[in-house]
This record gives C-alpha cells, sequence and structure tokens, in this order.
C-alpha cells in the first residue's frame, strides 16, 4: 500500500471527525431537538429553525454519507504527497502546487470559520478571502499554463490562461464593488450569470489537459469531473415541498447539502498538487481499447431511434423536447439559475441531437465514449419519465408559465379549439433514448475493470453502514400516523377520511401542536411513550425532574397540562378545573352584560315606527363593524370599493349603492335598537355622543346589518322588504352602567327618502 508524506496524522483526522459524524447520528433519535448533526456536516448556522422537531431519518442517512466523504476528503487533502524524495520538476512545478495548496488552505479557513463570522458578524473576512482567493486564480491559471507547455496544446493552454484569469479578475471586482455598495457594478460583473460558466469551462480544459498528461492519475481527473458537475447542480432559488416526508423549504437544504459535497473540489485540487511531486511513469499510457466494429443495422438503429420522435416534433413544428412541463423542468426554470442551460438542452435533444453523441460512440467504440454516451442517454430517459409523470394535465384554459420566460412569445397559443400543444409527450423521447442505450451496450460490451482492493473495501464499509440502519426484528418502528392521516381542524374530517383511534387521536394532537416537538417519522409508540413520561413527570411534581425536563427539552411543566390533558389524569384534572372556571367567568361577564343592557333606557319614537326592535341579549363585533350587502353588479368588489375608508373618516357610518357600514367598539358589548319609519322622524340628539345619517340604496330590500366573523346579526331595517332609497339615521353613545362595567348603545332608525348627502347631527366628543 502506497504511504503518504502526512498519511498518519491525515487518518487520525479523519477518523476523529467521523467518529464525530456517528456519534452525533447516534444521538439525534434520542433527542428530537438536536440539529448538531446538521450544523456539523453542512456548517450551515441560518436553518437551525427547520429541525426543532427532529431531523428525518432520511435527511440523517444523507448526512451520515456526505460526513463519511467529508472524512475521505480531509485525509485526502492533509496526507500530502506520496512519501518518498521530492521530484524535482522545476520552480514553475513547485509554485503552482503553492499556489493550490493555498487555494485549499484558504477553502478550508473558509468552512472551518463559518460559525465564528456569522455569530460574530466579522462578514468582512469573507471579503478578505475572496479578493485572495480571485488573485490565487489568477496565478493558478497563469502557472498551469507555463506547467502544461510539453503536453497540452497551445490553444488549450491559451483559452484555460484568458477563462482562469477573467474569473479571478471577476471575482476580485466583485468583491470590492460588493464593499463599496456598488451593487449595479457588481451585477455587470457577473456577466448575467456566465461568470459561473466561465469558471466552469476553464475546469473543463484543465481536466481536458491532466486527462493527457501522464503526471495525474485517472482518479485525479475523475474527482475533478464529480466535483464540477456537483457545481453545475447547485441550485440558486428558493421553494418549498414536501422533503423526506416532512415540510421543510427544500432548495435551502440542496443548497446547503450540495455545499457539503462540494468539498470534492478541494480534493482535485490537492491531489493535482500532491501528484505533480510523484515519480513520472515509466511507461507511456495505453490507447484506450475498442470494441470491435458491428454491421450497419443495428447501429443505424441505435442512431435513428432519436430522431423519430424529433422528427414527428418538426414535423407539427415544435423542436423542444418537454418545454414548460413537469416538475424537472419547473425546477431548473424557476429555481435552479440554469434556464438557458436547460433551454439549449431541451432543444439539443428536442431536434435529435443525442443521434449525434449515439454517431460518436459508434464510430470510436472506446470504452470511454460507449459508458459515458450510454449513461447520459439513460439519463435523459429519466428525466423525460418524471417530466411526463409530473405534467399537469389537462392544460389550463389561461396557461402562462411562471419563471424566466426563456420560450420563444406565441410558441404555447391555444388553438382555434382552446387546446395548448406542448408537442408529443416525452415519453416517446424516453423510450427512444432508452432504446439506444441499451442497443449501445449490447453491441459494444465494456469488459469490467479490475477492482483495486481499496474498492472492495468500500463497498464492504458500505454495506455495513447500511446494515446498521435497519431495524432490529424486536425494534421494529410500527405504525406512524403521519400528518396527513390527523384531521386538518379538531372536529373535522375528510371525506372518507378512516376514524382515528384514541392512541391516534393523542399522536394527532402532539403533532399539530407547538409546545412538544415530535419527530414528524417518529412511530406512534415513541410519541406515546414521550407522551407518558412527560405524564410521570407532570404527575410526580419533582423538582429535580422539572428541571432536567427545563434543561434538556425546553419544557415548562405548568405548559404541558393542556398537550397531555387526554393521556394524563393528573394533567386532564387541571384542564377541567380551569376549564370551569373559564366558563364561570364568561357566564358571569355575559350576565353583567346582559344587566347592562336591561338597566339602559327604553327609546321611546316620537312618531309610531313601522316596526322597531329592541335586540333582548348584547351584541359583539370581531372587528368593530355591521355591514349590510346586497350584490350590485358583477363586477363590483367589497374590498376595493373604499367604503371602510369612508366610514372611518365618519367615525360611524358610510354607505354606497347596496353596502352599508356601522363602526362600533369591538371590544365591549353592544345594547341595540333597530326601527323603521313610513316618513322621515322627529331629529333627537339628545343623550347620545354622535349622530349621522346617510342616504343609502337598497337593489333587493335586504337591509340586514351583520358581522359573519361573529354572528352577530340585526334585524331587518327595510321597509317590509321595499327596494329603493332609504335615509339611514345612527345614534351612539358610549356609556357606563351601575356597577362600572362600560358598553355601547346603538340606536338605527330607517326611512324611505331620496337624499344621498351624509350629514351628521352631532359631533363625537373629544376623548
Amino acid at each position: 500500500m502506497r504511504r503518504y508524506r502526512f498519511g498518519k496524522i491525515a487518518a487520525l483526522i479523519a477518523l476523529g471527525y467521523l467518529t464525530v459524524v456517528a456519534v452525533l447520528c447516534a444521538l439525534t433519535p434520542a433527542t428530537p431537538r438536536n440539529g448538531l448533526l446538521w450544523k456539523v456536516v453542512t456548517r450551515d448556522m441560518f436553518t437551525e429553525s427547520l429541525f426543532r422537531s427532529g431531523i428525518p431519518w432520511g435527511l440523517t442517512i444523507a448526512l451520515v454519507l456526505i460526513g463519511a466523504l467529508q472524512a475521505w476528503a480531509l485525509w485526502q487533502v492533509l496526507r500530502g504527497r506520496a512519501r518518498g524524495e521530492l521530484t524535482d520538476r522545476g520552480r514553475k512545478v513547485g509554485l503552482l502546487r503553492l499556489a493550490l495548496y493555498l487555494s485549499v488552505g484558504t477553502s478550508l479557513l473558509d468552512l472551518a470559520s463559518v460559525p465564528l463570522i456569522i455569530t460574530r458578524e466579522i462578514y468582512w473576512v469573507w471579503t478578505v478571502t475572496g479578493i485572495f482567493s480571485g488573485l490565487l486564480r489568477i496565478a493558478v491559471a497563469w502557472l498551469f499554463f507555463l506547467v502544461l507547455r510539453d503536453t497540452a496544446s497551445r490553444g488549450l493552454r491559451l483559452f484555460s490562461l484568458v477563462t482562469g484569469a477573467l474569473v479571478g479578475v471577476l471575482g476580485i471586482g466583485q468583491n470590492i464593488t460588493e464593499v463599496l455598495g456598488l451593487e449595479v457594478v457588481t451585477q455587470y460583473l457577473t456577466l448575467a450569470g456566465m461568470s459561473g460558466y466561465i469558471w466552469t469551462a476553464w475546469a473543463v480544459s484543465i481536466l481536458i489537459a491532466q486527462r493527457r498528461d501522464p503526471r495525474w492519475s485517472a482518479a485525479t481527473v475523475r474527482i475533478g469531473i464529480a466535483a464540477q458537475v456537483v457545481s453545475v447542480l447547485q441550485p440558486t432559488g428558493t421553494v418549498s415541498f414536501g422533503y423526506f416526508g416532512s415540510e421543510f423549504p427544500s432548495i435551502l437544504l440542496v443548497y446547503s447539502l450540495l455545499s457539503a459535497v462540494g468539498v470534492l473540489g478541494l480534493v482535485w485540487e490537492a491531489r493535482t498538487a500532491h501528484e505533480l511531486a510523484g515519480p513520472l511513469p515509466q511507461a507511456a499510457v495505453p490507447a484506450p481499447e475498442r470494441s470491435a466494429a458491428r454491421r450497419w443495422p443495428l447501429p443505424a438503429v441505435a442512431i435513428v431511434l432519436p430522431l423519430i420522435p424529433a422528427a414527428v416534433n418538426l414535423a407539427q413544428g415544435r423542436y423542444l423536447w418537454i418545454g414548460p412541463r413537469g416538475a424537472i423542468e419547473q425546477y431548473v426554470r424557476e429555481e435552479s439559475g440554469q434556464a438557458l442551460t436547460w433551454l439549449g438542452l431541451d432543444v439539443f435533444v428536442g431536434a435529435g441531437g443525442p443521434a449525434l453523441l449515439i454517431l460518436v460512440a459508434v464510430l470510436r467504440r472506446t470504452r470511454l465514449a460507449v459508458q459515458v454516451v450510454s449513461v447520459a442517454l439513460a439519463v435523459a430517459a429519466f428525466v423525460g419519465l418524471v417530466s411526463a409523470l409530473t405534467a399537469v394535465t389537462p392544460v389550463p384554459g389561461e396557461f402562462r408559465y411562471e419563471g424566466e420566460q426563456i420560450y420563444p412569445e406565441g410558441m404555447f397559443a391555444p388553438a382555434p379549439d382552446g387546446e395548448i400543444f406542448f408537442g408529443i409527450s416525452p415519453l416517446f423521447y424516453s423510450a427512444a433514448l432508452l432504446g439506444s442505450a441499451l442497443l449501445l451496450r449490447l453491441l459494444y460490451p465494456v469488459a469490467p475493470a479490475p477492482r483495486a482492493r481499496h474498492h472492495v473495501l468500500l463497498a464492504g464499509l458500505a454495506a455495513v453502514v447500511a446494515l446498521g440502519f435497519v431495524p432490529a426484528a424486536d425494534q421494529a418502528r410500527g405504525p406512524v400516523t403521519t400528518a396527513e392521516d390527523c384531521r386538518p381542524y379538531p372536529g373535522e374530517r375528510l371525506p372518507e377520511a378512516p376514524e382515528l383511534t384514541r392512541d391516534q387521536r393523542i399522536v394527532c394532537s402532539l403533532r399539530q401542536g407547538s409546545l412538544i416537538k415530535v419527530g414528524a417519522t417518529a412511530s406512534d409508540a415513541r410519541v406515546l411513550a414521550y407522551a407518558r413520561r412527560l405524564c410521570d413527570i407532570y404527575t410526580r411534581n419533582d423538582p429535580e425532574e422539572v428541571a432536567r425536563l427545563k434543561a434538556t427539552d425546553g419544557l415548562q411543566r405548568d405548559d404541558l397540562a393542556h398537550p397531555l390533558a387526554e393521556i394524563c389524569p393528573s394533567a386532564n384534572i387541571v384542564v377541567k378545573a380551569a376549564a370551569a372556571e373559564q366558563d364561570r367567568e364568561f357566564q358571569e361577564w355575559e350576565a353583567a352584560a346582559q344587566r347592562m343592557c336591561d338597566a339602559t333606557p327604553r327609546h321611546r319614537p316620537l312618531i309610531e315606527p313601522a316596526h322597531a326592535t329592541r335586540m333582548k341579549e348584547p351584541q359583539l363585533t370581531d372587528y368593530g363593524v355591521v355591514e349590510t350587502y346586497e350584490p350590485t353588479g358583477p363586477d363590483q368588489d367589497p374590498a376595493e370599493d373604499g367604503l371602510l375608508e369612508k366610514a372611518q373618516d365618519d367615525g360611524l357610518v358610510a354607505s354606497l349603492p347596496g353596502r352599508l357600514m356601522v363602526l362600533t367598539h369591538s371590544d365591549f358589548d353592544i345594547c341595540v335598537t333597530v326601527e323603521t319609519y313610513t316618513r322621515r322622524p322627529p331629529m333627537e340628539t339628545k343623550g347620545w355622543d354622535h349622530v349621522a345619517e346617510v342616504g343609502y340604496e337598497s337593489p333587493t330590500g335586504d337591509i340586514v346589518l351583520r358581522d359573519d366573523l361573529s354572528g352577530t346579526e340585526f334585524p331587518d331595517l327595510s321597509l317590509n322588504g321595499r327596494a329603493g332609497h332609504y335615509r339611514i339615521r345612527v345614534h351612539y353613545d358610549w356609556f357606563k352602567g351601575k356597577d362600572g362595567q362600560e358598553g355601547q348603545r346603538l340606536l338605527i332608525m330607517a326611512y324611505p327618502g331620496k337624499g344621498k348627502k351624509p350629514v351628521t347631527y352631532r359631533e363625537p366628543p373629544k376623548r
């Protein structure tokens, strides 16, 4: 086995980190509020609140696997070059190794200092390291140009020099303009998001040169390719949908997880520097083995298959593979920031471009060509399948796709019959691409590469880790009542929903509550066991146990009564006593309000009304508004007619055709009397704080003031259902009862009248 200069130290550090991840993984199920595993693996300090109810099991597995990858990356980076005498290849190689090591060290410093920078808010450190990284990129690009002189073509070296130096200059400029607050200049320096593509182009050019250079191993090139794939997949948006059975902002999670996997880039840089000091190989790199040529009918079928759905689409004026359909297209276009890349891929596959890749694989017949093309075809087939299964059908009548408008205007306009044609289903493309991939594998079989011992070791280790997450027979998780199985609101059931058992009701109440945090995928048995343990602590009321509960779970004993009432008898007694006390206080309050309204003097009309009603019980409003709404037309929108603003300007009443609004105080009872007259009643202002009158046009003859939120409804003010013009006079009084309780009196008079002008007969007193 090859030995490395700092191999033992690097192995100890990597094993130590892996041990920390394993311990945190073991502690996570026992501590639902523990988000430390997430912080350690992703160094994300902004999404801690997502895991107050626990980390889902699927995400836990992902974090452990990424943690193992990071431990391997630490060993790769820190182990140094192979042990032995340093191969002297000149000053340029030494400077390139130094620049690469400085780049790796800067990145490691950034990763390790994230918690400190965020906690202390010393974000200027990132600006400094960003400028330094830009300078290093320029130096690395120049040194690669010199070091690759003997193995890479001048055109490839010039391309890598220009792209690498350009990215470095743009990065320095962006950091400086951000400090100076020149956001507009910063946006220009991103080149409309193209700077990331330029960096990828530089990395690809270096990988091409490395593959042709005997100084670097194939493993280093493969790691570099994987690092660039992760970089391209990095999203740049935010969206929210289900993730591992829980509701999380998943794009934030993808950000953090892909950032954690981004250590592959460090491994590539470190290995590039390590291997520059290794001994040169004695033998030339053998040419790639080629499979035997096949007769053309079958290879021609593999080439033609992707052209068949493309020809059908082109014949109908469509050249897109998927178009605005499916979850993958929506995600990439709206959230990932790679909309233009997706459009290029969409057009390439839709127009039959994969046939060119298959033609290259058929002509070259090398192991690499067949593998890359067949895997690419299989991935494209899978993307088409997912897109077809997640496409919205039927298409809405007024179709408009959200996000970046990358498709030509009018391409998806409805036909005269109202149908929108996107092109043939992506399933046809998937079938053709998968068929071509299988034909390539069948025609040009790839001989299995010899497996190294460390590959077998890694495969065995992965199998053991996977088996560690399989539950034993005596530790089965049991049934899980998910949030979808629970009732959306207490006392309400969904149609055809099964009746919940008592235990399921308890689990649902705990899941829907915000105090006691339980994991979204925790079994019902675990949730009930946790609830019974809390009940024991609540019942014993031992000071030490209560203090320990607050320290470990953040729970106060007195707050547990209501959540545990159904499962804990002692808590149920306390809840029932509190409910009885609350009922008694409410009844006393209602009785006092009734006595207050009974004690108010009855209104004695000066002329006989057509009908009058003194409401027996006190009334309440939710927001201090009672109103009537009689529709006058299809375009009427009560939320935008400005009636509330008019009523607030008057302070009491306002009207529009078909709408009447009266304002009161929302926190106090109202003693209400309504009267309707056949003619104008005499004016009465004595004993009232505020008297105002407005004109009202009733289109239906149903003038009922109500507050739908509180259920308050006044008697009909219309004259025997007569539609037409009315005058509405409102009397308002604020008073105190004999026992000091405050309340409101409201007298509303209505009579036929054509005047529209509002009149205030008595201004409210200034308080």
